[in-house]
């Protein structure tokens, strides 16, 4: 697994944050100031569409413009097999699930059409569990 946490957080430089809201207590708010702070670009994916760190949010993943790399789910696992589907549509290289958020069969799915995937884990722990991030030597 550290393989391809590795790989997804130093070759993804666009996250679409499924569940990204203005409500500054829940979780998907801190990870997305923090994938902004090491240089990510975070895009809001909720369905009030909300702006959150200043970037414009979209109702849903279809509805982003642009190329995503990755899509990290801050949903309840009976919900995110439906997202790492919606991930696999719009060409993602790879989808995050966040910690408790497990579906064995999204994740077959999903790796099967070739993106990578992380399940219940978090990027920010992620991050300084293994040190340095970078794409050089992956």
């Amino acid at each position: 697994m550290d393989e391809a946490i590795r790989k997804i957080l130093a070759e993804c430089d666009t996250w679409a944050v499924v569940g990204l809201s203005n409500n500054t207590g829940r979780a998907a708010y801190g990870v997305a100031r923090f994938l902004q702070s090491h240089g990510k670009r975070i895009v809001p994916v909720h369905p009030a569409a909300e702006t959150v760190h200043g970037e414009q949010g979209y109702a849903t993943l279809a509805d982003i413009p642009f190329p995503v790399d990755c899509v990290d789910v801050f949903v309840r696992s009976e919900l995110a097999g439906d997202i790492a589907d919606q991930a696999v549509g719009i060409n993602a290289k790879a989808v995050w699930f966040q910690l408790d958020v497990v579906d064995q069969d999204a994740y077959a799915r999903t790796t099967d059409a070739g993106l990578t995937m992380v399940m219940d884990h978090c990027p920010a722990i992620e991050w300084g569990r293994l040190g340095p991030i970078s794409s050089e030597g992956l």
